[in-house]
């Protein structure tokens, strides 16, 4: 195949706002003419950005699926492009919105009704990822020695993500967003978002709708919120109930030394505006604190020695593009149960197994349950398989060996989705057959197994599993996401 461009769109529907980009993506093949076909993404070139529009609600718990629609269908045209036109997509839920009642309906809705696209609910972890990958510090990270942080805050969430040479080291996330306090001209509180209250009520402040309060108030809560957040990713003791009380899911089991950190999502676009609010009005122009917040972080970071930086991408981070589908066949050496048959829009993580991995005590025990942990935060847990895993380094093993791995990857994963009912191995190289009986006599039968070979896919991407050919063969299509680069395609907005 000669090198070509595809369209793609990432649409991102977050707790306050919806925003749509368009994506010409330039895919090259990666591989010799001797070999399978593989293809990589060489340049993504901005086609489009839609205005930023306010997430339509039907009610506090349930997203407007007709107006999404109408808003995409609209993006559509202002931008001159018909849904058969575009090849690949991703459409992601983030923020408080993700767990509105029907979030899963309007997912599933889209991608019907624009086309095979990855479709995910962005937790905070899995949205800390990808606005960090978004705005540009996972690549940041491989230039210096210390970590990078990314923090996207946007209407009800900030989502940390910390990298240290392009590997994700953790994430963590808080109830802090502009979209929690809601406020008028006067300062008067027209809504307080429950989710905020615990950490009001713990660092003293009574704030109820209704109440009138002064623009130095508001600044004090604002700042009181940057400051928890500062202290916790600088290591300085935050007091347990507080950071307890702000804190989303589970803290960072150790804090890195960031040498940087940016921050992206509607509060990092508002720290570019140059005027800090002078007056109630100026701080209710969204009639929420999120010019506040973006003045407190603006003036707390220089208290701090983590070096502040501009982030690629803020407002946008998050909107991303399944840049590439290519489609490959797995092994004639698998181990499947047809009857689990099709999955589609499956994550994948990866491990490889080197070598020291193998032959030191507890170390591949601690990978694979490492690795779980990282699965279980970042997807849901209710989904069945939970996430894909991809094996690589599997040359040359050893019957012993292989036996090893399947003992250790069947105790970490029951471990840790006891429920689920079916695990997916994706293995490089011929092992699937033996690999996946081998998991099979282990599981007997709870969880099912689907092990395929001969497919290369890396950590962060999608992929979906067809039905069986000739009873042995699987089509794997594999959907690999794209980021925007340094620079472009940032229009103001929130």
């Amino acid at each position: 195949m000669a090198d070509q461009w595809i369209t793609s769109v990432g649409l991102d529907i977050g707790t306050s706002t919806t925003k749509m980009v368009i994506s010409r993506l330039k895919i090259v093949r990666s591989s010799g003419v001797l070999c399978l076909p593989r293809f990589q993404i060489a340049e993504r070139e901005l086609l489009y950005a839609s205005p930023i529009y306010s997430t339509p609600l039907l009610s506090s718990d349930e997203i407007h699926a007709e107006r999404i629609w109408a808003i995409v269908a609209q993006e559509y045209e202002q931008a001159g492009i018909q849904p058969a036109d575009i090849k690949s997509g991703a459409v992601i839920i983030t923020g408080e919105t993700a767990n509105k009642t029907n979030a899963q309906h309007i997912l599933h809705l889209l991608a019907e009704r624009v086309g095979d696209f990855v479709v995910a609910t962005a937790g905070a972890d899995l949205e800390g990822l990808l606005a960090g990958k978004g705005a540009g510090a996972e690549q940041r990270s491989w230039q210096l020695r210390g970590a990078v942080a990314n923090i996207d805050i946007g209407g009800g969430t900030a989502n940390a993500a910390i990298f240290h040479r392009g590997k994700l080291l953790g994430t963590v996330a808080f109830h802090v967003g502009g979209r929690l306090i809601r406020i008028d001209s006067t300062g008067t509180i027209l809504e307080v978002s429950p989710s905020l209250r615990p950490w009001l009520l713990e660092a003293g402040y009574t704030v109820q709708p209704g109440d009138r309060l002064s623009l130095l108030q508001l600044n004090e809560i604002c700042t009181a919120m940057c400051r928890c957040i500062m202290d916790y990713l600088n290591g300085v003791r935050v007091a347990d109930a507080a950071i307890k009380a702000l804190m989303i899911g589970t803290p960072l089991p150790a804090i890195p030394s960031i040498e940087e950190w940016m921050v992206s999502g509607g509060v990092g676009q508002l720290m570019a505006e140059t005027m800090p609010p002078r007056s109630l009005e100026d701080a209710a122009v969204y009639q929420d604190i999120g010019p506040l917040l973006a003045h407190a972080w603006k003036e707390l970071a220089a208290e701090y020695p983590t070096r502040q930086i501009q982030a690629d991408q803020t407002v946008r981070a998050t909107v991303i593009g399944a840049g590439m589908q290519s489609t490959e066949i797995s092994g004639a050496t698998v181990h499947l149960d047809a009857s689990l048959l099709p999955i589609r829009n499956l994550p994948v993580l990866k491990l490889d197994l080197s070598p020291q991995l193998l032959v030191q005590d507890s170390a591949l025990a601690e990978r694979f349950d490492a690795l779980m942990q990282d699965g279980a935060s970042l997807f849901a847990l209710d989904r069945s398989p939970p996430f894909g895993l991809a094996l690589s380094g599997t040359h040359h093993l050893t019957y012993p060996t292989l036996q090893y791995i399947a003992d250790k990857l069947y105790l970490s994963f029951i471990q840790h989705f006891p429920h689920s009912e079916a695990m997916v191995v994706i293995c490089e190289t011929d092992i699937a057959k033996a690999l996946g009986q081998s998991l099979s006599r282990r599981c007997e039968q709870r969880p099912k197994v689907i092990c395929i070979d001969q497919i290369r896919v890396e950590h962060g991407d999608y992929i979906d599993l067809g039905e069986p050919i000739s009873g042995i063969m699987i089509p794997v299509v594999v959907k690999t996401l794209a980021f925007q680069g340094q620079g472009r395609g940032e229009e103001s907005g929130r």
